[in-house]
């Protein structure tokens, strides 16, 4: 990548990098090697069937295993510098922009995988949506930190115009040649990747995306760690940039779903108890796909939410209005102070069951039943909720607002391992 780059823009500017892409012929297979995002892998099931899925997986790289900290970080530095002198992972020979695509069923996403500039909120380029935990950003800074690389790309959107023009139609030529490496993980999606090297496929993605704005999809954390590394690094250079999927949504829409709280030390009993008086609580009977249709039908006349942990589902809904005003910031705009995110943590996390916000009271969850599973074997309280649509996420990162963190799964993710990023060779 060249660190120097066009003349500085109010917009996007993506560029080529040398990737570091899996040997296919030294691992067992592509799909075997890659994982979902760090953030998304269900501990510890999920973690110890990627690690015995094969060898060089890389969740030995974003997820390190050894009883310290730092002994973790230092673990992924020694393990990707081994991987490098095996062979197992190469460099590309020349820096490239890559286009990426996912494909499910009727599911179509197709994006461009380059190194972005950097750029603070304030300057309107990089919209957050979510809030972020302190803590999992020290974590994700000393990785990269230790490991001199990015090892997964974040998920970002812009809105083109819906048509195959731009850096679109540059995604939808290169599609139409043999790609890179092409493979399907286990579950069910196809992934392709291609790389960019003409000058004037980059030039014409250069010009695009100059006069727009991006809305970070996935990675707040990882974002957040790129910004705090750049100021430990305050010279031009690599750590001026991150590792950014950029779709346009205009013409490949995401999807969005919700993320589930796993309440660990609150057992339902407990859970439901305390919410009596100030919510309407009412026992399901039914399966988790009917409970969800209930809660997806609650939801459209308020907040709600679906609780599990004790074998069965119970529908919280129309909570108390005098406490909602009460608990909840009366200075956001109301589509901030109607989201059950924030009912959630603001009204019934800190008022009614007094749980502090910390990685050790409650875990994230993006997959349903992963959360009821967890709760039922662990004696805790989940806590799903329903999706939030995107443009009501868009709009309130328009005004600078942060939704609670946590708030949203954009999807789908990119898989993690087809493509890295080494600062070392930048």
């Amino acid at each position: 990548m060249n660190s120097e780059g066009p003349a500085a823009t109010d917009g996007l500017r993506l560029l080529p990098f040398r990737g570091l892409r899996y040997v296919p012929e030294r691992v067992g297979s592509l799909a075997a090697v890659t994982s979902p995002p760090y953030d998304v892998v269900v501990r510890p099931d999920g973690l110890d069937h990627l690690e015995s899925s094969d060898p060089h997986n890389i969740v030995r790289l974003i997820l390190p295993q050894a009883p310290t900290p730092g002994d973790r970080h230092r673990q992924a530095a020694d393990t990707l510098a081994r991987w490098l002198a095996e062979g197992v992972l190469a460099a590309d020979p020349e820096p490239a922009l890559y286009v990426y695509e996912q494909r499910h069923g009727d599911l179509l996403q197709r994006g461009l995988i380059g190194a972005l500039a950097l750029s603070e909120p304030a300057e309107g380029i990089v919209l957050p949506h979510e809030d972020v935990m302190p803590d999992i950003v020290a974590d994700r800074a000393a990785l990269m930190r230790t490991t001199d690389a990015h090892l997964e790309p974040l998920l970002f959107t812009y809105r083109g115009e819906g048509e195959a023009t731009g850096a679109t139609a540059v995604v939808e030529q290169a599609v139409l040649r043999p790609p890179l490496l092409a493979t399907t993980t286990e579950d069910g999606f196809s992934h392709r990747l291609w790389a960019l090297t003409d000058p004037v496929d980059i030039a014409g993605v250069a010009k695009d995306l100059a006069g727009r704005q991006a809305l970070i999809a996935d990675g707040h954390h990882r974002w957040a760690t790129y910004l705090r590394l750049r100021a430990e690094h305050p010279d031009p250079g690599p750590w001026s940039y991150g590792l950014v999927l950029l779709v346009d949504t205009a013409r490949y829409p995401l999807r969005v779903r919700a993320i589930h709280r796993l309440i660990r030390r609150l057992p339902p009993a407990r859970a439901l108890a305390a919410l009596d008086g100030s919510f309407r609580v009412r026992r399901l009977d039914l399966p988790l796909p009917e409970a969800l249709d209930a809660l997806a039908e609650a939801t459209a006349d308020g907040n709600a939410f679906l609780l599990a942990g004790d074998g069965s589902f119970h529908l919280a809904d129309r909570p108390d209005p005098a406490l909602i005003a009460r608990t909840v910031r009366a200075d956001r705009p109301e589509a901030w102070r109607a989201l059950d995110a924030t009912v959630l943590h603001a009204t019934v996390l800190e008022e009614l069951w007094r749980i502090p916000d910390s990685p050790d009271e409650i875990g994230y969850i993006h997959d349903t039943a992963a959360a009821v599973e967890q709760a039922e074997r662990h004696g805790g309280t989940a806590v799903l909720l329903h999706p939030v649509r995107e443009e009501i996420v868009r709009e309130l990162a328009r005004q600078g607002v942060t939704m609670p963190r946590k708030s949203t799964s954009f999807g789908p993710k990119p898989a993690t391992g087809l493509v890295l990023r080494s600062l070392a060779l930048e």
